[in-house]
C-alpha cells in the first residue's frame, strides 16, 4: 500500500470510529498482529485496528470493501495453520476488546457474549449458576476464534466441537451489513444453516461479532486416571475400545513417550517416561466409577503398565495442566527451534497403525518430536521442532505432513481434524475436496465479491484457482 493510500486509510478509519487510539500503526502492535504461534513466517499488517463494538467492525468493513483493503480478523491469535497471519497485509481487526457478556440464561441453557470474550471469562461468569462451556482447546482462546474455526480439544468425545455448540452468531460481512443467524431455539429447521456455514469459515466469509452457545451443568462427580502403555498402539487401541464400548468418558488423550520426557523435564513431574493415556470421566459417582473400571479393564487387556487415579480437583488439574502444557514443553526441550505442529483425523478404529505410521516417519525423516492426540475420536497431532531457515528440515517438515495427510485420506479421514485448513493446508484441502472446491468458491464469492476477507486463507484466489496435487504413490499411503 503506498504512503498515500496508507494515510487516507488511516485517516478514514479514526474519523470512522471516532477514536485516534483504536487505530494504530505503531511498530509493536504490528508486529505483535504478524504472526501467531506457528512457524508460519509473520507478515505485518499495514494497520492494527481495535474494535470495541459491532458498530466498529461495520465501519471498519464498509471502508475496506470499498477500497479493496484486505482485512484480517485476530483474537488471541493461537491459531495453528496461520489464520491470523495478515500475508497481503492491509488491517489486522483485533476483537479482543469485545468482551461483553451479553445475555445468560440458565433455564435456557445458553449464553450471548461478544467475540472477543474467552472461554474461561465465559466459565468464571457461569460457574455460580451450576453451569460451564465444555469446548477446551487448550489456549485460553476467544469465543470468536473458536467459532471461527471451529475449535475443538480435549473434551470433543462428550459434548462435540465447536460447530454443535454455537446456536446463533451476529457476523458482519464484507461492506457492512451485518447479519444474525440461528436463534437462542435449541434446534431449527428454518432454511439453510448459515450458522454451521460461517462456524469453520476461518475469517474467510464474515467476521463473527457475537456468538450464542450451549452451556452444560457441571457435572456431579469427576475423576481422572493416567495410564502408562508400554507402546502407542497399546494405548490407541484401549481408546478405540473404550468408544466402541459406549464409556461416557469426556476427555481421552493420547501423550508419546517423547512428549512424556518434555513434559517431565518442563513441569517437573515424574511420570515413566512411555506412552500414556490420561482419561477423565464425569457424571454421578456411580457412573464415573463404573466408567473407570471400564478403563481399568480394557487397559489391562491391552498390556498398561500402570494407572493412576486423580479423584480430587487439585490432582485433576495438575494432570491436565501437564497435557495443556505439551506445547510449551515441547518449544523448552528443543531451544531455538520452532514448532511445527500438523493435525490429521482418522476413523478410531485406525488411530492405533495411523500413528504408528507417524512415528514411523518421523523417525525415518531424522524429525525431532512426537506425537499428541485426541484419541476419543481419532484426531492426532504430530508436533516437529524445526528451524525454519533450515531448508533440509523445512523440506522434512513439508514431505512428513504430505505423507500424513496421504495416510489419513487413505484411511478414510480427513487432512485436519480441529486446526483447520489456514494458510498452511490449502492444497491438502484441494487432494480431499476437488470435486467441491468451485461451489467453495462460489460460496466465497457471494459473500466476499472483493475477496477482502482473509485473503490467501482456505481458498484460492479465484483468478488463479490451483489444480489439484496428483495422489501420491500408493505405498506412500496405508489402506484402510
Amino acid at each position: 500500500m503506498s504512503a498515500a493510500a496508507l494515510e487516507g486509510l488511516h485517516g478514514e478509519l479514526i474519523e470512522a470510529l471516532g477514536d485516534e487510539t483504536l487505530v494504530s500503526a505503531g511498530d509493536s502492535e504490528l508486529d505483535l498482529h504478524a504472526g501467531d504461534l506457528t512457524f508460519h513466517a509473520p507478515h505485518r499488517p499495514d494497520l492494527v485496528v481495535f474494535a470495541t463494538s459491532t458498530e466498529d467492525v461495520a465501519a471498519v468493513l464498509e471502508i475496506a470493501d470499498r477500497r479493496g483493503v484486505p482485512v484480517t480478523a485476530y483474537g488471541a491469535g493461537t491459531s495453528l495453520e496461520g489464520h491470523v497471519i495478515p500475508i497481503l497485509g492491509g488491517i489486522s481487526l483485533d476483537l479482543s476488546r469485545m468482551q461483553r457478556i451479553v445475555r445468560v440464561s440458565p433455564g435456557d441453557l445458553s449464553a450471548t457474549v461478544e467475540a472477543g470474550v474467552t472461554r474461561n471469562m465465559l466459565n468464571r461468569a457461569v460457574g455460580p449458576e451450576g453451569l460451564f462451556f465444555p469446548v477446551d482447546p487448550g489456549a485460553d482462546a476467544t469465543l470468536g476464534g473458536m467459532a471461527s474455526t471451529n475449535a475443538a480439544g480435549t473434551t470433543t468425545p462428550r459434548y462435540g466441537k465447536m460447530r454443535p455448540n454455537v446456536l446463533a452468531l451476529e457476523a458482519v460481512l464484507p461492506g457492512g451489513q451485518v447479519i444474525r443467524t440461528g436463534s437462542r431455539a435449541p434446534k431449527t429447521s428454518a432454511g439453510y444453516d448459515l450458522t454451521g456455514l460461517l462456524v469453520g469459515c476461518e475469517g474467510t466469509l464474515a467476521v463473527i461479532t457475537e456468538v450464542t452457545v450451549r452451556l452444560y451443568g457441571i457435572p456431579e462427580h469427576t475423576a481422572a486416571a493416567r495410564i502408562s502403555f508400554p507402546t502407542v498402539e497399546a494405548a490407541c487401541r484401549t481408546a478405540a475400545g473404550l468408544m466402541a464400548a459406549g464409556a461416557s468418558v469426556s476427555r481421552l488423550e493420547l501423550v508419546d513417550d517423547w512428549f512424556i520426557g518434555a513434559i517431565n523435564a518442563f513441569k517437573g513431574t515424574a511420570y515413566p517416561e512411555s506412552p500414556h493415556l490420561f482419561v477423565e470421566a464425569t457424571g454421578s459417582r456411580e457412573t464415573v466409577e463404573a466408567d473407570l473400571e471400564l478403563v481399568n479393564a480394557l487397559a489391562g487387556e491391552n498390556g498398561a503398565l500402570a494407572l493412576t487415579s486423580e479423584d480430587d480437583a487439585e490432582g485433576r488439574a495438575r494432570l491436565w495442566s501437564a497435557r495443556h502444557d505439551a506445547n510449551h514443553a515441547a518449544t523448552a526441550a528443543v531451544p531455538g527451534r520452532r514448532s511445527r505442529a500438523t493435525d490429521v483425523c482418522v476413523p478410531v478404529s485406525q488411530l492405533a497403525e495411523a500413528v504408528a505410521f507417524a512415528r514411523s516417519e518421523l523417525a525415518r525423516l531424522g524429525l525431532v518430536g512426537g506425537i499428541l492426540g485426541h484419541a476419543g475420536d481419532g484426531n492426532y497431532h504430530a508436533h516437529v521442532m524445526i528451524d525454519p531457515a533450515d531448508a533440509d528440515e523445512l523440506a522434512a517438515s513439508d514431505e512428513l505432513v504430505e505423507r500424513l495427510v496421504a495416510d489419513a485420506l487413505a484411511r478414510g479421514g480427513t487432512c485436519t481434524g480441529e486446526h483447520g485448513i489456514g494458510l498452511g493446508k490449502t492444497q491438502f484441502l484441494a487432494r480431499e475436496h476437488a470435486d467441491l472446491l468451485p461451489l467453495m468458491i462460489g460460496i466465497k464469492q457471494l459473500f466476499d465479491p472483493k475477496w477482502i476477507l482473509n485473503p490467501g486463507k482456505v481458498l484460492p484466489a479465484p483468478s488463479s484457482p490451483p489444480s489439484p496435487p496428483p495422489p501420491l504413490p500408493a505405498e506412500q499411503g496405508q489402506s484402510a
